[in-house]
């Protein structure tokens, strides 16, 4: 499968996943805090390439991919490298500096859920969530529990599997996953022509 069918795969994927999860509010009423950016900031974010693939393809035809590429090799820190902070005295506020790109991570934390070992399903949420709603999110859980369809994390990872078993199973720290992704594109690139459809969006 050629670079652009599989971001495309992954784009068709994260549309499905946020339809879904719009339902899934719409029903609840959870929604993370405006301005919050505690998730990201967290040191310890895992992610496959594969779910970066569609931001790393879009440097790529804005002529980024190298500089965003040699930024994350020079040590760009733990944190999250398209999180932008509001301000550097307080890190925890901020957003992320490109919503339409983020990772199936950052799609599912507050609305999706996982698996104990009794095979119950558990929301995968933040303090701040359950502290602040916390009558919606326990008529959340309790909704779960009497059948509401909630995104799953184990079938979107499987679904991204299934797209690119290297690329969607292999899960690093954040920022080597996004660099995993921009070394992808480039070395797909390196030796074959820039695709005659996409060259009016690369910069002249």
């Amino acid at each position: 499968m050629s670079i652009v069918r599989k971001v495309k795969s992954v784009e068709r994927l994260f549309a499905q996943l946020d339809a879904r999860i719009a339902t899934f509010q719409s029903h609840t009423h959870l929604h993370c805090l405006a301005g919050c950016g505690h998730c990201c900031t967290k040191p310890d974010i895992d992610a496959s390439p594969l779910e970066f693939l569609p931001f790393a393809f879009d440097l790529f035809l804005k002529g980024q991919a190298e500089t965003t590429l040699e930024k994350l090799q020079h040590g760009a820190g733990a944190i999250c490298i398209i999180y932008a902070p509001t301000t550097p005295e307080n890190p925890s506020k901020g957003q992320c500096s490109v919503y339409a790109y983020r990772g199936l991570i950052c799609r599912l934390f507050g609305y999706g859920a996982t698996r104990d070992k009794h095979g119950q399903l558990r929301l995968a949420t933040c303090r701040l969530i359950k502290e602040s709603q916390a009558e919606f999110y326990e008529q959340t859980v309790t909704a779960i529990q009497q059948g509401l369809e909630v995104p799953i994390f184990t079938d979107y990872y499987q679904k991204l599997y299934q797209i690119d078993m290297q690329l969607g199973s292999e899960l690093l720290p954040v920022n080597e996953a996004i660099r995993s992704a921009l070394e992808t594109v480039l070395h797909h690139y390196a030796y074959r022509p820039f695709p005659k459809h996409l060259r009016a969006k690369r910069p002249k």
